[in-house]
């Protein structure tokens, strides 16, 4: 007897999920534009396009970003790597840079490296084998073996929130020292003779910390230490009253104090209003970052702006540009920074 066999149907690629060819099909234009719809909308009629969203909104069809990634030798996403999500300090740039980085068709994932380093290699060797369009740094790389890795891979790199005349590739962002140098002289025209820092125990705040340091001894003509307490990163209002309250006991004479981020001055002007201490009469408070709430505690909060959107955008717009193969004329920005005074000193 005869046995008849059948042709066994393949599935669809994908185990059975919906296809670009079936969108097509439903929406009755060619598999191409479909995918000039997905990728290149500005290509088509608003009619055509209209069609195929409609399409894509029956089928529930989701790209397969990394097929084609795979086929232009590009993968569309770019991460962005902060210390932590936990300080609202880098909110400002990371809205901006993914905002901007949508709207060129770019997606943003965001890793956390920590304050302490330990994590960078890590994450690094992590994010290289992913092959990104572009990487963005929170801060300058330390790590000898990340920048290495990082330079042979050719992927492009954005350094932010720091200063370096040697960046791996390109860098926005601004002086820390020149910031801590800025405070300083600010807090001694306001005639602070007395000064004190609290100071948190990363990096960057240890260069805000040495160019205060620095700044206000040329200004003081003094050699005596000043006093300083360091918190653990990332900080918290705890952190400024923990950090207050001892300098106080030890240095009850002091008459002003300059907080490396604005939650720590928060918690610095709450001990403060605790102990019956008068600010700024007594002593004059000074923040760091410009926190959305810093113009709105009591007394408002003095504190240096750091423009993280300005940031966020431009460091967005170098991975654009390389991504087209356009020429960075300037391949380092500083944006610099803005004292900005309000009653608390």
């Amino acid at each position: 007897m005869k046995v008849e066999k059948k042709p066994v149907r393949k599935g669809r690629r994908g185990g059975g999920g919906m296809t670009l060819a079936d969108v097509a099909r439903l929406a009755g234009v060619s598999p191409i534009t479909v995918s000039r719809a997905i990728n290149t909308p500005q290509q088509l009629t608003a009619d055509t396009l209209q069609k195929v969203q409609a399409a894509v909104a029956r089928t529930g069809y989701v790209p397969n970003r990394l097929a084609g990634g795979l086929a232009s030798n590009r993968s569309r996403l770019v991460f962005a790597i902060v210390p932590t999500v936990a300080s609202p300090v880098f909110l400002e740039t990371v809205q901006a840079l993914t905002s901007t980085l949508e709207e060129a068709g770019y997606e943003v994932v965001l890793g956390q490296s920590g304050y302490d380093g330990r994590r960078e290699n890590e994450l690094l060797d992590a994010i290289i084998g992913r092959r990104p369009d572009g990487v963005i740094h929170v801060g300058i790389i330390h790590s000898k073996e990340g920048r290495r890795r990082l330079t042979a891979a050719g992927i492009p790199v954005v350094e932010t929130w720091d200063l370096t005349p040697t960046p791996i590739d390109m860098l926005v962002g601004f002086s820390h020292e020149k910031a801590g140098a800025a405070v300083a002289e600010f807090l001694y025209s306001r005639g602070a003779r007395r000064p004190a820092i609290i100071s948190a125990d990363d990096y960057r705040a240890g260069l805000r910390r040495q160019g205060f340091t620095e700044a206000m001894a040329r200004l003081l003509g003094k050699g005596a230490p000043m006093p300083c307490r360091l918190v653990t990163a990332p900080t918290s209002l705890a952190s400024g009253r923990t950090g207050l309250a001892p300098l106080l006991d030890r240095h009850p004479d002091i008459d002003a104090v300059f907080c490396s981020s604005d939650v720590i001055a928060q918690g610095a002007l709450t001990e403060a209003q605790a102990r019956g201490v008068a600010v700024p009469s007594q002593l004059k408070i000074m923040g760091f970052g410009d926190l959305d709430f810093a113009a709105h505690t009591h007394p408002a909060l003095t504190t240096v702006r750091v423009d993280g959107t300005a940031i966020g955008r431009q460091a967005a717009a170098f991975i654009v540009q390389r991504a087209r193969g356009e020429p960075i004329e300037h391949r380092i920005v500083d944006l610099g920074f803005t004292v900005v005074e309000r009653a608390s000193t």
